[in-house]
């Protein structure tokens, strides 16, 4: 299957997201991340919802080849932030191996990200076999505190 392309909605609703997660509309689940752009060095923005395994925070890019995955690969210093919390991290990317794991428990951590990564054409369903064959194709980044 090809890489799915993100629907023309989506950047104007991220914007939308991210003003309400930056002034505390949104205060549990959407966090902003800002990374550095790969090409023009200027600060990018967008929503992501982390979430924890045995204390350790991670994501899931829903977008194989998403321009912020890219970005943080060329720079993996960034900023989280939820409201007037900031806090600066380092974005490790996990092997295809180490995210099997992550992947399979993405489901049930994060169920918003199903009916997104459903969406995208990625998975039929919260079926854990079906994220956990995203590994290698779907980017998984740990944060590490700064």
């Amino acid at each position: 299957m090809a890489n799915p392309r993100p629907p023309w909605w989506l950047k104007p609703m991220n914007k939308v997201l991210m003003a309400a997660t930056r002034i505390g509309i949104i205060k549990d689940g959407p966090m902003v991340l800002t990374v550095t752009g790969r090409k023009s060095g200027q600060p990018r923005s967008t929503p992501i919802t982390p979430f924890e395994v045995d204390g350790r925070r991670y994501v899931v890019g829903g977008f194989p080849g998403a321009d912020w995955v890219r970005n943080a690969q060329a720079n993996p210093e960034a900023v989280l932030s939820q409201g007037k919390t900031r806090e600066r991290v380092r974005m490790v990317e996990l092997s295809a191996e180490e995210a099997r794991p992550l992947l399979r428990q993405f489901p049930v951590l994060v169920p918003t990200g199903v009916s997104f990564m459903k969406n995208a054409g990625l998975v039929t369903g919260p079926h854990p076999d079906e994220f956990e064959a995203l590994a290698g194709r779907c980017s998984v980044f740990r944060f590490d505190t700064v």
